[in-house]
């Protein structure tokens, strides 16, 4: 024992300057970031992963590194958990008697100086998370040595390997080691030590194959090969050493596994007179592995660091922005008071931005606030209004019947102006629900506005949003309430008096002549057509003549009633003939009984229906739907045009803006009281929880920053 800390110390001593600054660093940053589970566990710190089949002396490989037996040993699987092993390289210095001692990092502070203990304590540790059947479990046990023999680094001892599962293990336990290995070896950040045996098939070895998955370039790998002692005799593995067989750039180390009783005295022996060996010192031994391990790790760490500063820097300022969207404890009642009123006016100011597109958060993707407002008025509301016909749903049929309906039992001499009124009426009051739905979506775009306000302080009190939802929900409502009357008004404004004088509207004779081009365009021009035309422009008044043209059926009535013989038929109905200036009451009964013997069978007329429709229309009917169609289109884009410009006025002033300039006053008087802001300022138990946590994880990476920052620019690569 006495020529292996000999041997030991020699070794440090002419390597304790080797990674002293630097690695001693990284198991700080473990110690810092160990009690803190969640994401801070997936930071991959710089460390080296002993990877091996069962048996295949990676735990011995350990031991020798440390030189102390401290592993659980035996003929099945041992290491069941991953193992974090620190060795920190304590200097001798006055008063300190040197003595070797560990400490786990479920029990801090406490420290085994008889590692016959510690052995004790990771099985135990073992047991309580994977069972006492020979369980494996993923969660890591954290050992930390100190000792004046030891070189500085990190490493992690993984389960062996393993084909066939054994007591409480799964059947598919060689999968689930597989998967926890590749977990650790394919962090960029992770040196692999793969171990293989070397009385096995170095060439196949379950090792350097995971090893060759997870780094394909073989750039972080170091292969270490034991047992070389036990080969056949006559074989060696200088093949295997020199990298000829499986190449990796960091080469290869051979050791020999014995107890820590006599391992460095026996190993130094062994290649000191192996014939193949001693040519290949720097290849062979513990003391090479420690220094190589020491030196690979050193400068993998001096690499990594600067970018491991940035993590650690990018993660800080997460967690101080997750920290203030929790903001901090308030004790008094002034506090919460001034808490409430900031969050107010926030939501006032963010919910102004939103509408007049000043928000900091402004999409590239799709339209948003007061955009969306602009492009329901102009690409919506407009457009459908200027596409609607006035005539869609009024046929010829439509319009001749209310213009006869107008003229009562005369022939109208002119177009009447009351069927014209009625149907541009009722053309007008078609106008309420488009201008009603604008509202409404302009309504939804507010509702939707008044949930998107990111006020942060709003995610920690979940009753204040409740309350402020309602409050602006209720105050919307309320104002599309005299913007309903507003649109009303307007669309009633527009039926009740029809302005004929209005400047852009085409006016009747206008109107007709319009008619007369149209109707005279569609004919085929026969002498006869233009006769009639004729007869229908002079009716209108547009030829030179100073009087109208009769029709025949004003003809006709005419002479019948300028005729002394009808009466409108009433003789027949009494049964005999009136003669001129004698009435049927001056006839006596007996010449009236007589007279009806004398006359031919009564001509009964048939009995008008319930429903009348208008007769064959004729071609000055034709030019009154006509006229009338022009008519209603022209006063239609009068009022559309009116409709189009003061209902997005009507909206903007007594819904949009109106939620602008009173919006906080409502607040104010609704939820700024003095009984309310306590209830208001209540937080759920997970916010206050999710503080205390973020608040431990921010403490833990101001730390674990400090501690790089104190590292001094002579330690770091060059730029």
């Amino acid at each position: 024992m006495g020529e292996e800390a000999s041997f030991s110390n020699k070794n440090v001593a002419a390597s304790t300057t080797i990674g002293s600054s630097v690695i001693p660093i990284i198991n700080r940053l473990q110690d810092i970031f160990s009690p803190v589970d969640g994401e801070l566990s997936k930071i991959s710190l710089p460390q080296v992963a002993v990877v091996g089949s069962q048996s295949s002396g990676k735990s011995s490989v350990l031991e020798a590194l440390v030189g102390r037996d401290f592993l659980p040993r035996g003929c099945d699987i041992c290491t069941r958990r991953p193992l974090a092993l620190m060795l920190v390289n304590r200097p001798r210095n006055p008063g300190d008697d040197g003595r070797e001692w560990a400490e786990f990092r479920h029990l801090p502070g406490k420290r085994f100086f008889d590692f016959t203990k510690v052995r004790q304590e990771i099985m135990a540790e073992t047991n309580k998370e994977a069972g006492s059947n020979r369980g494996v479990s993923e969660k890591q046990i954290g050992l930390k040595i100190s000792s004046p023999n030891v070189l500085n680094m990190t490493l992690v001892d993984l389960p062996g390997i393993t084909k066939v599962p054994v007591g409480d293990q799964p059947t598919d336990i060689e999968a689930r080691i597989r998967k926890m290995i590749m977990a650790y070896i394919r962090q960029e950040n992770c040196i692999i030590l793969a171990v293989s045996p070397a009385n096995s098939d170095l060439a196949t070895s379950d090792a350097l194959q995971m090893a060759r998955e997870a780094d394909p370039t073989g750039s972080r790998t170091i292969g270490v090969i034991t047992k070389l002692d036990i080969m056949d005799r006559g074989t060696n593995a200088c093949n295997f050493l020199l990298g000829k067989v499986v190449p990796l750039r960091l080469g290869y180390v051979g050791v020999v596994n014995r107890s820590q009783e006599d391992a460095l005295a026996y190993e130094k022996n062994f290649f000191h007179d192996h014939p193949v060996y001693n040519g290949l010192s720097d290849r062979c031994g513990i003391p090479q592995l420690a220094k190589k391990l020491n030196q690979i790790l050193e400068q993998h760490i001096r690499m990594v660091l600067p970018g491991l500063k940035s993590e650690l820097h990018s993660r800080l300022n997460a967690v101080a922005k997750e920290l203030q969207k929790y903001g901090d404890v308030m004790e008094s009642k002034a506090e919460k008071e001034t808490m409430l009123l900031n969050i107010l006016t926030k939501y006032c100011e963010a919910f102004s931005a939103m509408v007049d597109g000043r928000s900091r958060e402004i999409s590239t993707k799709e339209l948003s606030g007061g955009a969306r407002i602009r492009y329901i008025f102009q690409s919506i509301f407009v457009k459908t209004l200027e596409e609607v016909d006035p005539c869609q749903d009024l046929t010829d049929e439509d319009i001749r019947t209310a213009i006869q309906n107008a003229t009562g039992p005369r022939n109208a001499l002119f177009v009447p102006e009351v069927p014209f009124e009625v149907l541009v009426r009722r053309q007008i009051a078609r106008l309420l629900d488009p201008c009603l739905q604008c509202l409404r979506f302009v309504y939804d775009e507010l509702i939707k506005m008044s949930h998107a306000c990111a006020v942060t302080e709003l995610q920690r009190f979940p009753v204040l949003r409740r309350h402020l939802d309602d409050v602006m929900g209720k105050f919307i409502r309320d104002s599309v309430r005299p913007a309903e009357r507003m649109i009303d008004s307007l669309i009633e404004i527009e039926m009740d008096y029809i302005n004929s004088s209005h400047p852009n509207f085409v006016g009747g004779k206008k109107a007709v002549e319009v008619a007369m081009q149209q109707l005279k365009s569609s004919q085929d021009g026969t002498d006869g057509e233009k006769g009639t035309l004729s007869e229908i422009g002079q009716r209108f008044g547009l030829t030179s003549q100073g009087r109208h043209s009769q029709s025949n059926n004003q003809r006709a009535a005419s002479v019948g009633g300028n005729s002394s013989s009808r009466t409108w038929g009433f003789p027949i109905i009494f049964g005999g003939k009136v003669q001129a200036g004698e009435s049927p009451a001056s006839r006596s009964p007996h010449e009236t009984l007589h007279n009806v013997e004398q006359l031919p069978s009564t001509i009964q007329l048939t009995e008008p229906p319930s429903i009348l429709g208008p007769l064959e229309m004729t071609e000055q009917e034709a030019v009154e739907i006509l006229v009338t169609k022009l008519l209603l289109q022209s006063y239609y884009d009068v009022v559309r045009k009116n409709v189009q410009d003061l209902v997005p006025k009507s909206i903007m002033h007594f819904l949009v803006n109106h939620a602008k300039r009173n919006l906080h006053n409502t607040f104010i008087q609704k939820l700024y009281r003095e009984n309310h802001v306590e209830e208001l300022l209540q937080e759920h138990d997970e916010v206050a929880a999710n503080r205390r946590q973020v608040k431990e994880v921010s403490l833990v990476l101001q730390l674990a920053v400090q501690t790089l920052d104190e590292v001094e620019s002579e330690y770091l690569p060059e730029t």
